[in-house]
């Protein structure tokens, strides 16, 4: 029997529900870079608490520090604060659907970067067009600059989103992914590091935060403490009992949980070219994956015991395991 199966769905469930917490906040009031910084303070909280409960100390590095701030730039500060913002224009599912194209970066910002990077072949390189050709799709870009212009912008913020979260992935890959320090440590100096730098610009921002009402406060609670907070756990431990791989393919389901929770709760409208759009970057992510491994899915999470994310630096593709981390 699978045990993993309960952890995996979970999760799935977890980051696929992040956007509609977004959702929430935002048409609340909640300005999206106080959206970001409480999502990052209450998640710093909580794995600083699972420091302490593991034991485990935070480095004194001044080397690790500098890495793990622009990783926080790059992973946390500047996309926590676009995807708010973006869903301020758009629904929760457009925002999920953008997200999924997360691997895709990851895979592009890789090849451009990393010398050592195997070039794509042909069914990769497949992928990313057939991803862009889905994006269009999502954004619906035949209509123009009509109705539905905020729309393609909030779209294209989301996306800038996504975007960030690639080369985050590339600077980590080459800066942090050999560290000794467990993931647990690593996350949440990471984390924390974003909470310090939103906690300087959220003021200068957008002034004093206020109450927005107990729904929104809420969620914001929920998304902060179990979404970037005890979720990497889970995600974490995800990976040790089933693998890299299997971890990374949080990536496949996330959609089809914002969509249904967007649905169904927020009762937003999912219209034909977001369905049509997401099942082409959900395909495109299949493609652009390498071939199996020739080590087992053991030998990964004992590799990724030791990487930021949780997943074996050595596979791009797997280290959409690390992207759903930091996903929304």
């Amino acid at each position: 029997m699978r045990r993993w199966l309960p952890g995996f769905a979970a999760l799935s469930a977890i980051w696929g529900a992040s956007f509609a917490l977004i959702k929430v906040a935002v048409d609340a009031g909640v300005p999206p870079v106080w959206v970001a910084l409480w999502r990052c303070l209450l998640g710093a909280v909580t794995l600083g608490a699972v420091l302490v409960l593991r034991g485990e100390r935070i480095p004194r590095d001044r080397a690790l520090w500098g890495h793990s701030a622009v990783v926080a730039v790059l992973l946390n500060t500047v996309p926590f604060i676009l995807f708010p913002f973006g869903e301020t224009m758009v629904s929760s599912v457009l925002a999920g659907v953008m997200n999924a194209t997360t691997p895709l970066f990851t895979l592009l910002f890789a090849v451009l970067t990393a010398a050592e990077e195997r070039r794509p072949g042909a069914r990769r390189l497949t992928g990313l067009a057939l991803g862009f050709v889905g994006v269009l799709t999502v954004l619906g870009v035949w209509r123009g600059t009509g109705s539905g212009s905020g729309e393609a912008v909030g779209g294209l913020v989301c996306l800038a989103a996504a975007c960030c979260y690639g080369a985050g992935f590339a600077y980590l890959r080459r800066f942090l992914s050999g560290r000794p320090e467990s993931v647990t440590t690593l996350s949440a100096l990471q984390i924390g590091c974003a909470a310090a730098e939103l906690a300087v610009i959220a003021p200068l921002a957008a002034g004093a935060p206020h109450w927005p009402g107990a729904g929104p406060a809420a969620a914001l609670l929920v998304f902060g403490m179990v979404g970037t907070g005890f979720a990497y756990v889970l995600n974490l431990d995800l990976v040790r009992t089933a693998g890299a791989t299997v971890a990374s393919s949080v990536t496949y389901v996330m959609p089809l949980w914002s969509t249904a929770i967007g649905a169904l709760f927020l009762a937003e409208p999912v219209g034909w070219n977001a369905l049509a759009g997401g099942a082409l970057v959900i395909a495109a992510v299949a493609l652009t994956r390498p071939g199996r491994r020739t080590v087992s899915d053991t030998s990964d999470a004992a590799d990724a015991s030791d990487v930021p994310g949780g997943t074996g630096a050595s596979d791009v593709a797997d280290e959409a395991s690390k992207a759903r981390q930091t996903a929304g």
